[in-house]
């Protein structure tokens, strides 16, 4: 029986084999991919890691440097721009 904290679906079970047999390690599962927040498609270049992985990461490696950046997708940002402009 594993441990208490690894019965959930957080963590994925992974057969492994180690030189006395196999074993089963429990990995975590990452999260889903950032959608964006009009289309709702997933977003590029942005990574789906888990939340203490992108504490280390820089700000610049957690979103693209554009405007809307990890918010919306490069097409609906576009069209947000434009129609800011014709107001």
């Amino acid at each position: 029986m594993p441990k208490a904290r690894l019965r959930n679906k957080t963590f994925r079970k992974v057969r492994v084999k180690v030189p006395t047999g196999v074993t089963t390690h429990y990995k975590r599962r990452t999260p889903a991919k950032a959608k964006c927040a009009k289309c709702g498609k997933a977003l590029l270049a942005v990574p789906n890691k888990i939340p203490s992985k992108m504490q280390n990461m820089p700000k610049t490696a957690k979103r693209p440097e554009r405007p809307y950046g990890g918010n919306l997708c490069s097409k609906c940002m576009r069209i947000v721009i434009k129609e800011g402009i014709r107001k």
